[in-house]
């Protein structure tokens, strides 16, 4: 095979798909001697005419991902007009989704590419979560979707993971009496400000058990039930002095949890 072949690539979105697939297979064949010419986005008809031209005169094949089905159709007469080989790679296997769970497709380009953005926001509002967690880093506070303040043990950190993976950046910052409020936290939108607090008895008990875990002695000052009055008395008026919305977290379920924070912020 002295000259290189030419496959012609068509999609109604990026056309990832098919390029990764006409690769694949040429691979088999024909090495290094095959070029892609790829034409995404396509929306028109004067879109594929011009690549069935290309391929009418350069004998070529093209292969195709197109799920609108007036474009679809429309390649699918040409290419039998202009005796081409044109490949769909979707349709064989829409068809057994149809066949087989009694659903029609959407018909919508580039929901791949969506669930991709989505799927890839999931991931960098984890990593944020991760980075920005129990204020390691007081910057998180000005880049977050949603800012979780509270005492130790009123599940910031779990309940931040969650809100993570709904694809929300969310920053974490302690409220210790010891340890100056960052200004930063005066300065966030009450819209994306979350104040969490707790039953006494209820943080007592999660104090002495978390305690116990560590295998340090119950009735340390961190799980006393003077030091716990005295953090959320503390931390009740840092979250009047900012007018965020309050949630009080005892004996909820982080995903109750969420949904309040989801519901209040409007999110």
């Amino acid at each position: 095979m002295s000259r290189k072949e030419i496959v012609y690539v068509l999609s109604d979105s990026i056309g990832e798909t098919a390029q990764r697939v006409v690769k694949a297979v040429a691979v088999q064949f024909l090495e290094e001697k095959v070029e892609i010419h790829q034409t995404s986005h396509v929306s028109r008809e004067s879109d594929i005419e011009e690549v069935i031209q290309k391929a009418t005169r350069e004998h070529s094949i093209i292969v195709f991902t197109i799920v609108v089905d007036d474009l679809r159709d429309y390649l699918n007469k040409r290419a039998r007009e202009e005796n081409i080989t044109a490949v769909d790679l979707l349709a064989p296997l829409m068809d057994a989704f149809v066949q087989k769970f009694k659903r029609e497709p959407a018909h919508t380009p580039g929901l791949t590419r969506v669930l991709d953005e989505k799927y890839f926001q999931k991931v960098e509002a984890i990593e944020f979560a991760v980075k920005y967690d129990d204020a390691r880093d007081i910057e998180g506070i000005k880049k977050a979707d949603i800012v979780l303040i509270g005492v130790s043990r009123t599940s910031k950190t779990p309940l931040s993971m969650y809100l993570a993976y709904r694809g929300f950046k969310v920053a974490n910052i302690p409220l210790v009496p010891e340890v100056p409020v960052p200004t930063e936290l005066f300065d966030v939108p009450k819209g994306r400000c979350i104040g969490l607090i707790i039953k006494p008895d209820s943080l007592n008990a999660i104090r002495k058990e978390r305690l116990k875990k560590m295998g340090l002695q119950p009735n340390a000052t961190y799980a006393q039930l003077d030091r716990i009055l005295e953090e959320l008395d503390y931390a009740e008026k840092i979250m009047k002095r900012i007018g965020c919305p309050v949630i009080n977290v005892s004996n909820k379920a982080i995903e109750e949890t969420a949904n309040d924070v989801m519901d209040i912020l409007d999110l």
